[in-house]
C-alpha cells in the first residue's frame, strides 16, 4: 500500500492534560487533601475505590451513578492494576447488575466502567471472563432503544470488550453481529421497523468498524456481511455529516482488507453462466460497479460546497475526511499522518490505526493520553513505546524540604550552581584577555 508524503491535515488532536481528579460526592471523599503545611498529599485511592465498590450495593439509584461516575475517574486518572487485582469479579458483577436494572444513566456509566476495567487488566482470562459475562446483558440493554447516550454508551463498552478479550474471529464477528441488528433488524410477519436515528447509525457503524480493524479479511464470513457495501453506500447520501463520515471511513477500511467480495452481495447469475467462471466474472463486474459509485460519492463530498447552515467547522472536517478515503480508494494511499502524547509522537500509517486510535480517544476522554503513556496493552496495539519520566515522577514525591532545598532560588543546590557559573565566567574572561 502507499503512503502519502505530506501529512493529513485532520490529525488527531490530544488533550493538553494527562491526568484528571476525582470529583467529591455524598458517598466518595475526594483523593486529594491539604495538609498544614500546604502540600498536596494524594490519598489511597484504593480506599476510594472499596467505598465506591460499596455504593454500588445501595438501593438508591442516584447513590449508584455517584460511584460509578467516581469510580470512571479514578480508572482514568490512573491505572488501579492492585485493586483489579483483588476486586475485579465484585466491580464486574456490580456493574452488570447496573445494566440489568439500573436507570438509562447508571447503565451508561456502567457500560463505561466496564469497558475501563477490561483495558485495565489487558488480553488474558479477566478480558475473557469479562466477554463472556457482559454480552449477553449487553445484548438485552441495546433492545430498549431509550436514550441515544445510553444505547452508544453500551455499544463503546461492547466493543471494548470484544477488543481486548476477543480471543476467536467467531467472538468478534458475534458482537458485530449483535451491533449490526440495531440498523438491520431480523423482523418478523407484521413488524415494522423502527427508523434508526443518524446518533444511532453513526455509532453503531463507528463501533462495528472498530471491530472489523482486528478482524483478517480472509477469516470474515461473507454470508454476514453481504450487502454491507451497498448499505454504506447508501449512508453517503444521508443528510446527517457524522454519518457519512463514519459511512466513509468504514468504506476506506473495507478497500484496506482487499478483500471487497466478502462485503458485497451475491451476484444472480441464470442459465448456464452459473459456472465458477461466470460467476467470477460476474462478481467482478459487480465490484467494479460498486467500487465506481462509491468513488463518484466520495469525490462529490470531497468537494462539497457549505449550504446554508452548514457549520464551517464540520464541512472543513468532512472534506478533509473524503479527500484522505478519495486518495485511498484511487491511489491506495493510506492515512500517514502523527500525533503527539505527552510531548511523544505516535505514527499512524493504516485506516485500521487510525479508526482504533480515534475510537479508543473518544472512549477514553480525559484519560486517553494517560492510559496512552502508561497501558501496556495499548502500547502493544499501537507500537507506541513512550519514554519514561522520571523527573516528573520524582518531583512528584520529593517532600517540601526537599523541594526548598533543591528547587528554590536560594538552595543551596541552586547556590552552587550560580557560584560555578559565575568562576567560569570570569574563567572565560581571563582567557580572553590572554
Amino acid at each position: 500500500m502507499g503512503k502519502r508524503k505530506s501529512q493529513r491535515k485532520n490529525a488527531a488532536t490530544l488533550d493538553n492534560d494527562d491526568t484528571d481528579s476525582v470529583s467529591s460526592s455524598s458517598t466518595v471523599r475526594s483523593d486529594h487533601m491539604l495538609v498544614s503545611g500546604g502540600e498536596e498529599v494524594q490519598l489511597d485511592k484504593e480506599s476510594i475505590l472499596d467505598q465506591c465498590l460499596d455504593a454500588l450495593y445501595e438501593k438508591r439509584g442516584s447513590t449508584r451513578e455517584k460511584a460509578l461516575a467516581s469510580i470512571i475517574e479514578v480508572f482514568n486518572s490512573n491505572l488501579q492494576h492492585e485493586f483489579v487485582e483483588m476486586k475485579f469479579a465484585t466491580l464486574l458483577h456490580q456493574c452488570l447488575n447496573s445494566l440489568k436494572k439500573g436507570s438509562a444513566k447508571e447503565i451508561a456509566l456502567a457500560s463505561h466502567a466496564i469497558g475501563l476495567l477490561v483495558l485495565t487488566t489487558g488480553p488474558g482470562d479477566k478480558a475473557k471472563e469479562i466477554l463472556e459475562e457482559s454480552v449477553s446483558p449487553i445484548s438485552e440493554a441495546l433492545k430498549s432503544r431509550s436514550e441515544t447516550s445510553k444505547i452508544s454508551s453500551l455499544l463503546e463498552c461492547l466493543a471494548i470488550i470484544t477488543f481486548v478479550g476477543g480471543e476467536e474471529p467467531e467472538e468478534t464477528e458475534t458482537s458485530m453481529q449483535i451491533m449490526w441488528q440495531l440498523v438491520h433488524p431480523k423482523l418478523g410477519p407484521n413488524v415494522v421497523a423502527t427508523k434508526p436515528s443518524p446518533a444511532l447509525i453513526t455509532a453503531v457503524v463507528s463501533a462495528w468498524s472498530f471491530l472489523l480493524t482486528t478482524l483478517d479479511g480472509w477469516t470474515l464470513n461473507p454470508k454476514s456481511w453481504q450487502q454491507s457495501i451497498s448499505y454504506f453506500s447508501t449512508l453517503l447520501d444521508k443528510d446527517d455529516r457524522s454519518v457519512r463520515i463514519a459511512a466513509g471511513e468504514a468504506l476506506a477500511l473495507i478497500f484496506e482488507t482487499g478483500n471487497l467480495e466478502k462485503f458485497c452481495g451475491e451476484v444472480k447469475v441464470s442459465g448456464d453462466i452459473s459456472i465458477t467462471e461466470g460467476n467470477n466474472y460476474r462478481e467482478f463486474v459487480h465490484i467494479r460497479g460498486l467500487r465506481g459509485k462509491i468513488l463518484n460519492q466520495v469525490r462529490n463530498l470531497a468537494a462539497e460546497a457549505g449550504g446554508k447552515g452548514s457549520a464551517k467547522k464540520d464541512l472543513n472536517s468532512q472534506r478533509n475526511s473524503f479527500r484522505d478515503i478519495l486518495e485511498s480508494l484511487e491511489d491506495g494511499y493510506s492515512p500517514e499522518t502523527s500525533t503527539k502524547i505527552g510531548g511523544e509522537c505516535l505514527n499512524i500509517a493504516t485506516w485500521a490505526q487510525l479508526i482504533q486510535l480515534n475510537f479508543l480517544k473518544r472512549f477514553l476522554g480525559g484519560g486517553y493520553v494517560k492510559h496512552m503513556q502508561e497501558n501496556e496493552f495499548l502500547h502493544n496495539v499501537f507500537g507506541f513505546t513512550p519514554k519514561t519520566k522520571l523527573l516528573s515522577r520524582s518531583e512528584h514525591h520529593i517532600s517540601a524540604l526537599e523541594k526548598r532545598m533543591y528547587k528554590s532560588p536560594n538552595s543551596v543546590l541552586n547556590k552552587a550552581r550560580t557560584q560555578l557559573l559565575n568562576k567560569q565566567r570570569m574563567l572565560s574572561q581571563v582567557i580572553s584577555f590572554q
